[in-house]
């Protein structure tokens, strides 16, 4: 049998504060009993797990991995919208006039990641 993929890790200053933010972003909770300053918080999402640890390292450089989001309920417009009341903060808008495209932000922290279009918009433009 294969191995899978059981959560993916990102290496932060502030575990909780981060476990927190993408918690609210996947509609998520942070793991068991996490509290500020713990070393280490487990995010549980529908279908993925994230892990943050804390590192003493700040981040320098671009990630090499990252997540993309697809909006479930919502359209690609609105979830960055809620996103960036979240927090996040935008580096690239590839947001196109026939409203294909996405829109790259940053966590808390500067870890990138993309908002793409939802199922029903791609589906809108096929």
């Amino acid at each position: 049998m294969a191995s899978r993929v059981r959560h993916v890790t990102f290496d932060s200053s502030d575990a909780y504060r981060l476990g927190q933010f993408w918690a609210a972003v996947l509609d998520g909770s942070v793991d068991g009993d996490a509290s500020p300053g713990d070393p280490e918080v487990l995010v549980n999402t529908p279908g993925s797990n994230l892990l943050f640890i804390a590192v003493p390292d700040a981040k320098t450089v671009k990630n090499r991995v990252h997540v993309d989001l697809q909006p479930q309920d919502r359209s690609r417009d609105e979830e960055v919208a809620r996103v960036l009341d979240l927090g996040a903060t935008v580096v690239g808008d590839h947001r196109n006039p026939d409203g294909t495209g996405w829109v790259t932000l940053a966590d808390p922290e500067g870890n990138e990641f993309c908002v793409e279009r939802s199922a029903a918009e791609r589906a809108q433009t096929s």
